[in-house]
């Protein structure tokens, strides 16, 4: 596995997002041994998917700590989301994670995809 890192953090979760990821993971019975995995994958209708969940380190993970939930991310996957911030909205007419992401050129009316 690859080793605990100290350094800043690309992304950004804020308060309410840290909030609804620790009932989620209280609600899901989801261990301790599971951090959050952020990341893109190819697809969604603007060339880009986000992929948010919780799931077990792997040896490629740079690994951070943001507001004490252990965050786990590919390399690669940095230079998409680099100061990204990530929000969770409770609204009447939406309700979810939100990705504020100041590398897309684009976003897709569903704000879970874009390009770069």
């Amino acid at each position: 596995m690859a080793t605990e890192t100290t350094q800043a953090a690309p992304i950004r979760l804020t308060e309410t997002a840290i909030k609804a990821l620790h009932r989620i993971r209280e609600e899901q019975h989801i261990p301790e041994s599971h951090g959050l995995r952020i990341g893109v994958k190819g697809g969604g209708c603007s060339g880009f998917s986000y992929m948010l969940g919780f799931d077990l380190q792997q040896d490629k993970d740079q690994v951070y700590d943001i507001q004490g939930m252990r965050v786990f991310m590919e390399p690669a996957h940095a230079l998409y989301l680099i100061g990204m911030e990530i929000d969770w909205i409770d609204g009447l007419n939406n309700r979810g994670f939100s990705f504020i992401n100041p590398n897309a050129r684009e976003t897709c009316g569903c704000g879970q995809s874009f390009s770069a």
